[in-house]
């Protein structure tokens, strides 16, 4: 695929964000990780960019409440196909929180490592999201197949107005959530002998740590330079901004390397295992 070079880094998020093909969607955000990795792009140009509130779509998936999406399953081919879409729709949401994140808060005067970091990011999440259609591909399937819902884009929409709110929610509740459940869900698709849905999920875990990694550098950076205790105002933002109780049971030991030390989420309510 070819395409008009974009101006700067946050226009270039913007036109991904916006792109409702998905095929190009992971193209733009491909091209967006080489061009910045080469150092071949500024940040931002002088122009103001209207960052959108809701990011590009296909026609479907159809977004429905959270208790009609389809129940995952690693029993059936069926339930397969229900975790590998529910698991896409995550990932592409990701995607798109990255991009979010690097267009609207292009004006916090953040170091350019910060850019650098959600970059590598944005990229990676592409990376999974196409593992995943690849391998619904497989069972006769593909993304957009089934209903999903809209619950994870209202946490960057509730956090649009703070880049604290939107470390603390998506990165250090919502990606550490994923540090939580896949070696369980490693282990037991493992057991089932289905290899390469394993290795796909190895994939992600491994990135997740690194993308909960850049979240919580940047978090702590921020409360430092606001002179504010990084484990209290997580709490408080989680309190403010994200709609329920946290779901143990933790991997404490994945989060900690992360930087997420159990001091920032021990103290917090919790659902019921």
């Amino acid at each position: 695929m070819e395409f008009d070079r974009p101006k700067c880094l946050a226009s270039a998020a913007v036109d991904a964000l916006n792109e409702t093909d998905l095929d190009v969607k992971t193209a733009k955000v491909n091209l967006l990780a080489q061009l910045w990795e080469a150092r071949s792009l500024s940040l931002t140009s002088k122009k103001d960019m209207s960052v959108p509130n809701e990011p590009g779509r296909p026609d479907v998936p159809i977004m429905v409440p959270p208790h009609n999406v389809p129940k995952r399953s690693i029993r059936s081919e069926k339930g397969m196909i229900a975790l590998l879409h529910a698991i896409a729709h995550i990932e592409l949401n990701a995607i798109d929180m990255a991009l979010d994140i690097i267009a609207r808060f292009t004006n916090e005067n953040m170091p350019r490592s910060f850019f650098d970091g959600w970059v590598i990011v944005a990229k990676e999440e592409s990376k999974h999201f196409n593992l995943l259609r690849n391998r619904l591909s497989d069972f006769s399937s593909f993304y957009g197949a089934l209903p999903a819902h809209g619950g994870l884009w209202e946490s960057a929409q509730k956090t649009q107005h703070s880049l604290l709110a939107r470390l603390a929610i998506v990165p250090l509740v919502l990606e550490a959530r994923g540090l939580d459940i896949s070696p369980s869900l490693i282990s037991q698709i493992t057991k089932i002998n289905d290899n390469k849905t394993a290795d796909i999920f190895r994939i992600i875990y491994e990135d997740e740590k690194g993308h909960v990694a850049v979240g919580t550098k940047w978090f702590r950076f921020l409360c430092q330079r606001h002179q504010l205790d990084p484990a209290l105002t997580f709490q408080k933002m989680v309190n403010q901004h994200f709609r329920g109780p946290l779901k143990p049971p933790f991997n404490d030991l994945a989060r900690c390397k992360s930087g997420l030390t159990p001091l920032f989420y021990r103290s917090l309510p919790t659902s019921g295992h």
